[in-house]
């Protein structure tokens, strides 16, 4: 499926909304993704986006027939971390097992260490996440290791899986 990478803009906001609220997605992210996804969360998400774009992070749209049907993200690591930037994603259900992910993972990361002086680039997944897994491993990003009970989602304690692929 035909999709591309765009800057974040407040144009995006209504289709976020309408994607982002899915107890699905927000049970497979960190707490600060909300469910439910209100109006409201997705204007101080993009937002948030569009302000720090560059500076703590390199961002964008997954968009499809001119819809942010998901995010992809680089949290830039800072000190001793400078040279290092946390992956993560999230796309809206429709979409999902379309190969769309695996693409823009590595579309994502070429650019970002075409662009910035990064050596390391790594992501999280809950162990529970399967297809999170699948997409890091189809990228090129090889496991690290299991953080044994480092995640309390949802009432329950569970793994997390650490892969990283590394520029040199």
């Amino acid at each position: 499926m035909k999709f591309t990478l765009e800057e974040w803009s407040e144009e995006y906001i209504p289709s976020v909304a309408k994607y982002a609220d899915n107890e699905k997605i927000a049970g497979r992210l960190r707490d600060s993704f909300p469910y439910p996804y209100t109006q409201k969360d997705a204007e101080w998400f993009v937002k948030d986006c569009m302000e720090k774009e560059g500076k703590t992070q390199f961002s964008r749209a997954i968009v499809i027939d001119g819809e942010a049907v998901g995010c992809i993200s680089l949290l830039f690591g800072d000190d001793v971390y400078s040279r290092s930037a946390e992956l993560g994603y999230w796309l809206g259900e429709p979409f999902w097992r379309k190969g769309i992910m695996t693409e823009a993972v590595q579309k994502m990361v070429e650019e970002a260490f075409r662009r910035y002086k990064l050596v390391r680039i790594s992501s999280e997944p809950f162990s529970t996440n399967l297809a999170s897994r699948g997409v890091l491993e189809k990228a090129g990003f090889t496991l690290e290791g299991i953080k044994r009970k480092s995640i309390f989602k949802n009432g329950c304690i569970q793994d997390s899986y650490l892969y990283a692929v590394i520029h040199v």
